[in-house]
């Protein structure tokens, strides 16, 4: 995969193998009086069925919920043009430039509306996926440094004939990889797609001071952001899985909220799709949602100690 050379801003990092993805700075001027955080994360689903109106269902809920900052994972070139052309783009700045989306099949993709000193990536060692870890270094008021991170760890791909390539050690190896890095930052949001499982990859290794937000807020519902029952566009399948998760660590910020968002059906849309029902095949009509994934949506805002800054 394409990597992109260091300079000299890395320096002000802890890890030389992040790649900076922007050298620019933005004012921090108008962030002074921002108290509460919303960032989204998101797997936009890189399958072409019904991309335009998809995205445009995306585009809704991003103008809806006004998240400052957005996490998005298998974004395609295509879907990358159909953002860039949306009329909410332009409120963001985007880590990943042109040159290098129409180079790439599928990427993470960050966009934020806080002043930005730099956005880095880092691929992991052990992928064979093109999968890597993206972080934006984000300026929240006056010397107040806030991370957010995002990445889309191994995807399991069980295939005949043994079924059994769920790819765990690889994903246990990539949190490791990532949390390590991002556990010498002092405030630090990190969500994506983890594809993680805990029955075959155990606890998520978190490092002292961290939590897994949708536990800590609802230890009571299951937070399944991949359902074959609830998301009807997945008919078909059998997963259900906690896939999508917030990790955090924020001793300058305090934990509001954190919602599934990406619920609904697109109104007045369907899809015909195949299936075999007792050795015969059926074909159903199906409704379209924006993602195969629901997306988070996580609020913070600025301790009583930070609430000068």
């Amino acid at each position: 995969m394409d990597q992109m050379s260091l300079n000299e801003d890395t320096a002000l990092l802890p890890s030389r193998s992040l790649h900076p993805c922007s050298s620019s700075t933005i004012s921090t001027d108008s962030c002074k009086s921002v108290q509460s955080i919303v960032i989204l994360t998101y797997n936009v689903w890189f399958q072409d069925l019904e991309v335009n109106k998809r995205m445009a269902a995306i585009g809704d809920i991003i103008q809806e919920h006004k998240p400052h900052v957005i996490s998005f994972q298998e974004v395609t070139p295509d879907i990358y043009n159909i953002f860039c052309k949306s009329s909410w783009w332009s409120e963001y700045k985007c880590s990943v430039p042109p040159e290098l989306a129409a180079k790439r099949a599928y990427f993470c993709l960050q966009l934020s509306k806080l002043p930005v000193a730099a956005f880095y990536r880092s691929p992991f060692c052990n992928t064979i996926m093109g999968r890597e870890l993206c972080l934006a270094e984000l300026k929240v008021g006056n010397e107040l440094q806030l991370v957010v991170a995002t990445t889309h760890l191994e995807s399991p791909c069980p295939t005949p004939p043994t079924w059994n390539q769920m790819f765990s050690k690889e994903r246990v190896v990539q949190a490791n990889e990532s949390l390590s890095l991002l556990k010498s930052f002092p405030n630090v949001i990190f969500g994506g797609d983890m594809n993680w499982d805990d029955k075959l990859d155990g606890l998520p290794p978190l490092p002292d001071g961290w939590i897994d937000v949708w536990l800590k807020l609802h230890p009571d519902q299951p937070g399944l952001t991949y359902d074959s029952k609830a998301n009807p566009m997945l008919t078909g399948s059998r997963l259900q899985k906690r896939l999508d998760r917030f990790f955090c660590h924020l001793p300058d910020f305090d934990i509001e909220s954190i919602e599934m968002i990406g619920l609904k059906a697109i109104p007045n849309l369907k899809y015909t799709k195949e299936k075999k029902i007792k050795k015969q095949t059926q074909v159903l009509t199906l409704p379209v949602l924006p993602s195969d994934h629901f997306g988070l949506l996580l609020k913070i805002t600025k301790n009583v100690d930070t609430k000068h800054f």
